[in-house]
């Protein structure tokens, strides 16, 4: 009730004329009845005042005019009934028109007020709305994903709110019409779109329209419009955080594979599939260059299962017109489509025939171009600007990798030279030292020994010092071939491993448990190592380790041979603080093996090392 009262009272439009008449028929004789009925307690001088609500009430619903015209009748009225005498008009006949005329005045100035009123919150009330109005537009623009999407419903809810037939609202200019009127949308002057109304509107509406709702549509299309622009741009930046860290994350993948040094051809296989991941290639190939003019391919990757690459190690002759020739001769990221030759690249995805372009980056090894990598795309929109570039970081983890594998096995290499040529020194000494010297001693023994038994009775003295001269000879060469055996042992040389580790064991001062299972003989080199890591151990265990076992395992199974070493002592050791242990790591990497130590103190110590055999 009270909302349809309010709603009646803020209504733009007045109710019928005849309502009104009776209306204010109804007010003058209501105010008549209660005027007489207040006369028995009040002056009737001041019952005109009574008068005025049914003018205020006639003139705010239904204009000034009417208000008037209840006004003069409440006058008669109140003249006819409560103005001495009763019941006559004395308007004309005395004096009283003096306060029937300010009382005309006053319900003059009440209607002016009561129009005023009404005029005042009726554009309240439309202020209101067109605010509700505007709110409920702006949440629609703002909460909109696409802004041309939410135009439409955002006009008719406009239309609705102002009562209108048909309003559009569109971004950017409209043709002529002659049915519709286009009220331009402006930023600083430049248009930003147009609002289309209906041609035969009020002159009023058209104003409002103009004055009131253009304005606030500018305002909420640019915020709608910045908004946009701020969310797409927000849009791009999550997806270009996205691929940077899925970017990174394959980058760290394939660093920490470089960082662990695995094999060459490993690290190939990972970084063809991550960089065809990360560049979404549907093939990616990872050739080398060689002198003859060909190329290697070294790894290779695929999407899916249409278009299998041929075989790793498969070589082609380069071709002048294909991309692998283009970096090859510019030294630069190159790109090419199907038409230019992209897709014979390399010949066993020649019959792909929707490979339709393909972008490789060089491979630079130390300054020297070593290869290329090639992405195969099967998509008709070329590929983004930014492709070259995000396939050379993967490109330089590639010569990283060689590099380091480069450098690992010149290291190797050159430790395994240093090895062999210290093993050869060793062996030469011992060579040198058992057939020269140590046969000069055995001769010259013998030659003392038989000038011993010349010696005639008669020179004990001589003789006793002939056989003290024989026996420190004897001793001398003992030593010498002690000296000997620790530069290179010939029995090894000889017999084998079995044979000198049995040796080494009866020489130990700690009772030695071996277990020695080896077929046959191994490799010279491998032969050494291990002897020289038995001797070592031996060594250290007399020396450091207070122990009175120690557990000797040799086998040769498959491609490696395996050493366990282990003792009851101590514990404890620690193989940065001595040379023979250091010297036995850097023997066994240099063959390409492993070594352990383990020596929890009060525990004992245990060595294990692993030497691949090879083909010796």
């Amino acid at each position: 009730m009270r909302a349809r009262l309010l709603s009646l009272l803020l209504r733009a439009s007045r109710p019928p004329l005849l309502w009104g008449i009776l209306t204010g028929a109804a007010c003058v004789a209501a105010e008549t009845f209660m005027s007489l009925a207040l006369a028995q307690v009040a002056p009737t001088g001041a019952l005109d005042v009574v008068y005025l609500v049914g003018v205020l009430v006639v003139a705010y619903l239904w204009g000034l005019p009417l208000g008037l015209l209840t006004a003069l009748a409440s006058g008669f009225v109140y003249d006819f009934f409560l103005v001495e005498p009763v019941n006559r008009i004395t308007v004309f006949s005395s004096w009283t028109w003096m306060p029937l005329l300010i009382f005309l005045v006053v319900g003059v100035l009440v209607s002016v007020a009561a129009v005023l009123m009404r005029a005042l919150l009726i554009e309240a009330e439309e202020r209101r709305r067109e605010a509700d109005l505007d709110a409920r537009t702006a949440r629609l623009l703002l909460r909109a994903e696409h802004l041309g999407s939410a135009l439409p419903i955002v006009a008719r809810r406009l239309a609705q709110g102002l009562g209108l037939p048909f309003l559009a609202i569109e971004l950017g200019p409209v043709g002529d019409d002659p049915r519709h009127t286009a009220l331009p949308l402006t930023e600083d002057g430049a248009g930003i779109g147009t609002l289309v109304a209906p041609a035969d509107l009020p002159t009023a509406t058209m104003r409002r329209l103009r004055e009131r709702v253009v304005p606030s549509l500018e305002a909420v299309l640019v915020a709608a419009r910045d908004r946009e622009a701020i969310s797409t741009a927000l849009a791009v930046s999550r997806d270009e955080l996205a691929r940077i860290a899925e970017e990174q994350a394959a980058l760290r993948r394939v660093a920490t594979l470089v960082a662990r040094g695995v094999s060459p051809t490993e690290i190939f296989g990972a970084v063809a599939r991550e960089m065809g991941l990360i560049v979404k290639a549907d093939l990616t190939a990872i050739e080398r260059y060689e002198p003859d003019r060909t190329v290697v391919l070294v790894s290779s990757w695929s999407a899916s299962d249409r278009g299998s690459p041929p075989p790793v190690g498969t070589r082609r002759p380069l071709r002048d017109s294909g991309l692998s020739a283009l970096v090859l001769r510019t030294g630069r990221p190159g790109r090419m489509t199907v038409e230019e030759g992209a897709a014979g690249e390399p010949d066993g995805w020649a019959e792909d025939k929707e490979i339709t372009s393909a972008v490789a980056s060089p491979i630079v090894v130390e300054a020297r171009l070593w290869g290329v990598m090639i992405a195969f795309f099967r998509a008709r929109e070329p590929q983004p600007e930014g492709v070259e570039e995000r396939m050379r970081d993967f490109t330089e983890l590639v010569a990283t990798a060689i590099s380091n594998a480069q450098a690992r096995d010149e290291l190797a290499a050159s430790r395994a030279r240093v090895v062999a040529a210290s093993d050869e020194t060793r062996h030469r000494i011992e060579r040198d030292l058992h057939d020269g010297a140590q046969q000069r001693l055995v001769s010259l023994g013998l030659q003392l020994r038989m000038a011993e038994t010349v010696v005639p009775p008669d020179l004990p003295k001589l003789k006793e010092q002939l056989s003290h001269t024989a026996e420190g000879l004897t001793l001398v060469l003992e030593d010498l071939r002690e000296l000997s055996r620790g530069i290179h042992p010939a029995i090894l040389s000889k017999g084998g491993l079995g044979p000198a580790l049995k040796m080494l064991a009866r020489r130990s001062a700690v009772p030695v448990e071996l277990n020695v299972r080896v077929d046959g003989r191994l490799p010279e080199r491998v032969e050494v190592a291990v002897y020289y890591i038995v001797s070592e151990c031996l060594t250290n265990v007399a020396k450091h380790a207070r122990a009175s076992l120690v557990c000797v395992e040799v086998e040769a199974a498959g491609d490696a041979a395996r050493v366990g070493i282990r003792d009851n002592g101590k514990g404890g050791a620690d193989p940065g603080r001595g040379s023979g242990l250091i010297g036995l790591i850097d023997r066994v990497q240099a063959l390409g093996g492993a070594i352990e130590v383990t020596s929890p103190i009060g525990h004992g110590t245990t060595l294990t090392a692993v030497i691949p055999v090879g083909d010796g």
